[in-house]
């Protein structure tokens, strides 16, 4: 009878052993398989003692799990580690997303432990101070998994309720934007003098700490092994630490022995003005109906956090010498009228001091207090779909359509919703930052001096222009009116493609068009599947001569023109260190049918490709496309290189 296997799922902490529990170091010598990413297991090598081990790059997180659940139901004691603490964006929800796709039961499956670890905005907050003593939460900025409004509106959702943020994946080298548009945002709540924390590889060799601002962090290095921990309104900077008060100083005396109040008298409702308990008391006793909901409604912003004594007085940092809770709990409550008087009444129960510090809290968490205003933000979320204002700016092309045509009827109502969008102005709110990519043409490389003038005069002085290796110029402006800009660079004969995880259809120059026989299917192709969203960036090209000097057999699906037919590559990947040519797997095909076959090929891709999965790990995985059989390339020999892995 074969034994049953288990599933170890370990977080080993930020790295250092002396931060790996006990009970992860005992699960390590129990496994026989032990399983994660490249430097995870390097992390980990001088805890082991033999055991197999499958190590794989990055991306490749769900083969790992695929390959833990095998090794598991054959009878083996496997362990899949995690950085940090495996439960917050590791490996343990994706180990039983994998187990539940084939019905696993926790009664009759294999065994499955979670290992908890130090996760990194722990040990990161430990080498910054104390800076997650009060409410918090962590956001990735990786729009890999997880769509990008999502993500803005989280950070705009955690900006405005006064959380201490912790960002995770901030920036990669490709992924630059995030962190500028988090940025953007968060200055819309928080003052620009913000303690923020800058934390890399926490607790491992190349350890760095950076002590800065919410307006400066930027000029500092942020990269994927970062993490940036943002104070709320009361953190403060004190000799070189980040420190969150937790609010002590409401009720404690911290420089005496000796406390206004005694233990018993702590915690009662009198004790605490700012509480619920508090409001509805007071709500009570002014002649409201106990429970009615007028005074939950009428709630105001409570006090910033106290500062600690001797901190040095800056942005977010409360007004030194607020009154103890007795002196509060003294005060009369004022009268009011019957309804809607409950802001006024904590008002008035507040000392001047109190009064004044918060003040500038509640400018900063809600800077649209107006009834005119917040009635211009619903319209507007309205007018997007229920997105932030202009999030659909993002969207103006649907992956799903294709063609003019397609493009045309898209603009059109896109450009009704945005316009009913902008119609409405929004007092206090930046532009969305726009961005596309722009060319004249699929095979063509000569911009007009027109056209370039009229990208300069787009970017204007808030936007940027970037060439790329394509032949293509990346536009990023901020705009409340991203259809109106789509229409003025199309009558200007640009072709306009988004940017990101998208089909990119890329072309020679066709020898200066001498020889432009293949010139059609290049705009076919770019009418009908350029710009089509796709699991990963993917790159169609045309090369208009059996030369092939554009390089398409490179590219992840390559088309070369030769003697009146089509020859058709898949699979190629460009850069790294095992890049490798596109297989080839068909010659001749006639020049009715190459359309065709490609845009069935990048349906397939789009229908069963996995998120984030390039395409020509796709072909490999799958096996057969359209009928195209993959074949394993000889397997190279591996040497150490001299940067590492």
């Amino acid at each position: 009878m074969q034994k049953q296997g288990k599933l170890l799922i370990i977080g080993f902490g930020p790295g250092a052993m002396e931060h790996i529990t006990k009970r992860a170091l005992d699960a390590l010598q129990e496994s026989e398989v032990i399983i994660g990413y490249n430097t995870y297991v390097d992390l980990i090598r001088p805890l082991l003692n033999g055991q197999a081990i499958v190590r794989t790059g990055m991306t490749e997180e769900v083969s790992r799990a695929q390959e833990a659940v095998r090794q598991a139901e054959a009878g083996h004691i496997v362990a899949v580690i995690s950085s940090g603490d495996a439960g917050v964006y590791g490996m343990a929800g994706l180990v039983y997303e994998v187990l539940i796709e084939q019905g696993w039961k926790p009664d009759t499956g294999v065994a499955v432990e979670v290992i908890p670890g130090v996760s990194a905005i722990q040990s990161c907050a430990s080498l910054l101070g104390a800076p997650v003593m009060h409410d918090a939460c962590t956001i990735s900025l990786s729009d890999h998994l997880t769509p990008w409004e999502t993500i803005i509106r989280r950070v705009e959702a955690a900006a405005s309720a006064d959380f201490v943020i912790a960002l995770y994946n901030p920036r990669s080298g490709r992924r630059t934007r995030q962190i500028v548009e988090t940025q953007e945002m968060l200055l819309r709540y928080r003052d620009p003098k913000t303690p923020v924390g800058l934390v890399k590889s926490a607790y491992r060799e190349r350890q760095d700490v950076v002590m800065t601002t919410l307006e400066d962090m930027l000029n500092h290095d942020i990269g994927m092994l970062t993490t940036v921990i943002i104070g709320n309104s009361s953190t403060m900077m004190y000799e070189g630490l980040m420190v969150t008060p937790r609010g002590y100083q409401r009720k404690y005396t911290l420089n005496s022995a000796e406390q206004p109040l005694r233990p018993h008298e702590r915690l009662r409702t009198e004790a605490e003005p700012w509480s619920l308990g508090a409001q509805e008391a007071r709500a009570a006793a002014s002649g409201e109906a106990a429970g009615n909901g007028t005074a939950r409604d009428a709630q105001a912003v409570p006090p910033a956090e106290p500062a600690l004594r001797g901190a040095s007085a800056g942005a977010g940092t409360a007004p030194q010498g607020q009154p103890p809770a007795s002196a509060w709990a003294a005060t009369p409550p004022a009268a009011s009228p019957a309804s809607g008087a409950g802001t006024a009444v904590l008002a008035a129960e507040r000392p001047a001091s109190a009064a004044a510090g918060a003040a500038p809290r509640a400018a900063a968490v809600a800077p649209r207090a107006g009834a005119a205003e917040l009635a211009a933000e619903a319209l507007t979320r309205l007018a997007a779909g229920g997105a932030l204002a202009g999030e659909a700016a993002s969207r103006w092309l649907d992956a799903s359509a294709s063609g003019p045509a397609a493009a045309s009827a898209q603009g059109a109502s896109s450009a009704a919703v945005l316009g009913a969008a902008a119609a409405v102005p929004v007092p206090g709110r930046k532009a969305p930052l726009f961005e596309i990519g722009v060319s004249p043409g699929v095979g063509n490389k000569k911009f007009t001096a027109a056209q370039m003038a009229l990208l300069a005069q787009c970017a204007s002085e808030d936007g940027e222009l970037e060439y790329t290796p394509e032949h293509q110029i990346i536009l990023r402006v901020p705009t409340f009116e991203p259809d109106a800009l789509v229409d003025e660079l199309r009558a200007a004969n640009f072709i306009v493609v988004p940017i990101g995880d998208v089909i990119k259809v890329k072309a020679c120059d066709f020898c200066n068009l001498e020889k432009d026989d293949a010139v059609p299917m290049a705009n076919h192709l770019q009418d009908v599947i350029g710009g089509l969203s796709a699991p990963k960036e993917t790159s169609v090209a045309l090369n208009g001569c059996g030369m092939a000097c554009y390089g398409a057999v490179l590219e992840d699906i390559g088309i070369v023109y030769r003697k009146g037919g089509y020859d058709l590559f898949l699979g190629g990947k460009k850069f790294g260190r095992n890049a490798h040519p596109a297989q080839p797997v068909a010659e001749g095909i006639p020049g009715d049918q190459i359309g065709g076959i490609v845009e069935r090929i990048v349906a397939e891709y789009k229908e069963k490709g996995h998120p984030n999965e390039r395409f020509h790990k796709f072909f490999k995985r799958v096996g057969v496309i359209q009928g195209f059989r993959h074949v394993d390339a000889p397997v190279t020999v591996e040497v150490n290189p001299v940067c590492g892995d």
